[in-house]
């Protein structure tokens, strides 16, 4: 079964940091587009931050503001998200997906359309 698995979610206090990891179950991540979404009931699904097929291409959402960094280890079959300074409005269950690169190899994908694979998703808490 083709799937991607998150971990590394949990509870936090502010001004903490937590590593997000986006594994590849049953085929491999090199050569796909992988992005990390978050999501807060009632509001919509925002790109948290995404990196090419190539590994090449970065971006991030407008509130991350150079506190994530995204990477990706082929070796490991798995896209990571370190996040450091996490305030309380980065509560959310954030999912990873993975996308050919239809665009291209420096193709990066920051909305949620046409994702090829999703996973469940990982719950982020920051609290005191």
């Amino acid at each position: 079964q083709l799937q991607l698995v998150e971990s590394g979610g949990g509870l936090v206090q502010p001004g903490g940091s937590l590593r997000l990891s986006c594994a590849g179950s049953g085929f491999t991540l090199d050569g796909y587009a992988v992005s990390w979404f978050r999501q807060v009931p009632g509001k919509e699904r925002e790109g948290a931050a995404c990196v090419s097929s190539s590994g090449l291409s970065t971006n991030y959402g407008h509130f991350v503001e150079g506190r994530f960094t995204i990477s990706r280890d082929n070796a490991k079959n798995t896209v990571s998200l370190q996040m450091n300074s996490l305030k309380p409005d980065d509560t959310a269950v954030y999912y990873c997906a993975a996308a050919e690169p239809r665009y291209g190899t420096t193709w990066c994908p920051m909305f949620d359309l046409g994702m090829d694979y999703r996973g469940k998703g990982t719950l982020v808490t920051v609290s005191s």
